[in-house]
């Protein structure tokens, strides 16, 4: 399959553009603007492979996007560009609908020009807060902030393609991905960069915020499936194995990296937000939150080997860094060789993902049996 990957500099889209073009075979041409979150250097690994090509520009950028799909003559497009963060959505709200309303929309026209199969990426923020249970596709709709409100916008648009120009669309929703190369403005990789360095850890309210995590590469593989197997005009809900409160989750990163939470004569690392905006707002959002698991398309089953539910945290820590100075400067987690790593203890996990040899819609994600785990390309392995 050839797949035009909008948005593939990024965390996520870069996980799915090395799966598809390493473990699938397709021809994979990204199209990304390298925004403070988009970096070629995701795409590192790859960028010499036969079948990827990277092209730089914008999604609401229609000569842009023009350009890519004569050059890549894709089957589909399979929209990641967004931008993300709730706290930046407040503070810059302009650059979120740009990207979300416009970008979407030059997408979907250029798609139904060429008559390719789109895949938008979304998010469970859509669904605004859930106090007991868990949502389901057919939950209603209610964002709370400019970035969940723009997502949401973007995905009705997407619909009204598909009922009103029967362009063949799908939208698949993820809960809260971590893995390598993702930036550091969310709460994993800044937990473990302040942790090792012995910065505070900043946690807003109480900590007690209940949210559900998925590995980018877990989901990756469930676009991948809902692109392949998924019906034109459905939405696709993808939740991880683990709930964890957020308290919970930053403990567990201060065991692992072998910091203290009271460490001597400097001040607690865990400090309560409590005051201002921000404070408020997680507040506001402290309901659990979290994707149904799909039972049509993309079941899946419990990812780990072990007690420790946020298992692939420990390789996020063993894995080698670029360059600590640069990540103290907020660009990237990630892996490049000849760096090493913090290193710490862990159990060996198997990985979920896709059977490659039972590919039909409904087929479970499965772990390799016998205990051993996957290497997987990148930062992300198990050692």
């Amino acid at each position: 399959m050839r797949l035009l990957v909008c948005g593939g500099a990024g965390f996520i889209g870069s996980t799915f553009a090395r799966q598809r073009l390493v473990e699938c075979g397709d021809e994979i041409t990204v199209l990304d603007k390298l925004t403070y979150a988009g970096r070629e250097e995701n795409l590192e690994d790859i960028a010499g492979a036969p079948g990827f090509r990277f092209i730089r520009g914008a999604i609401e950028d229609g000569a842009a996007v023009s350009a890519a799909i004569e050059a890549a003559a894709p089957d589909a497009i399979v929209n990641f560009a967004a931008e993300t963060h709730v706290d930046r959505s407040i503070a810059e709200p302009d650059a979120f609908v740009t990207t979300h309303a416009l970008g979407t929309y030059v997408l979907l026209e250029a798609a139904r020009t060429h008559e390719l199969r789109y895949l938008q990426v979304s998010t469970d923020e859509v669904y605004g807060s859930i106090e007991l249970g868990t949502f389901t596709e057919e939950s209603p709709l209610a964002p709370s902030s400019p970035y969940s409100a723009t997502k949401t916008g973007a995905d009705l648009l997407v619909q009204s393609y598909f009922h009103t120009y029967g362009l063949p669309a799908l939208i698949c929703r993820g809960s809260n991905n971590y893995g390598p190369y993702q930036y550091p403005e969310k709460l994993i990789p800044l937990m473990i960069l302040n942790a090792i360095h012995g910065d505070p850890l900043p946690v807003y309210g109480d900590g007690m915020q209940v949210r559900n995590w998925i590995h980018a590469s877990d989901f990756s593989r469930a676009i991948g499936h809902v692109l392949e197997h998924g019906q034109a005009g459905e939405v696709y809900n993808a939740g991880g194995p683990d709930e964890e409160a957020n308290m919970t989750v930053v403990k567990r990163i201060v065991e692992l990296t072998g910091a203290s939470e009271s460490a001597g004569p400097r001040p607690a690392l865990l400090a309560l937000l409590r005051e201002g905006p921000l404070a408020r707002l997680g507040a506001a959002s402290s309901l659990r939150r979290g994707a149904r698991r799909d039972r049509r398309v993309v079941p899946r089953e419990p990812a780990l080997v072990g007690a420790d539910p946020l298992g692939r945290v420990p390789r996020l820590l063993r894995a080698p860094v670029r360059s600590r100075p640069r990540l103290r400067r907020g660009l990237w987690i990630g892996s490049a060789r000849g760096h090493t790593g913090i290193r710490a203890g862990c159990k060996r996990v198997v990985r979920a993902g896709f059977s490659r040899a039972d590919a039909r819609p409904g087929a479970c994600l499965a772990g390799d049996r016998g205990g051993r785990a996957r290497a997987a390309v990148g930062a992300d392995r198990v050692r």
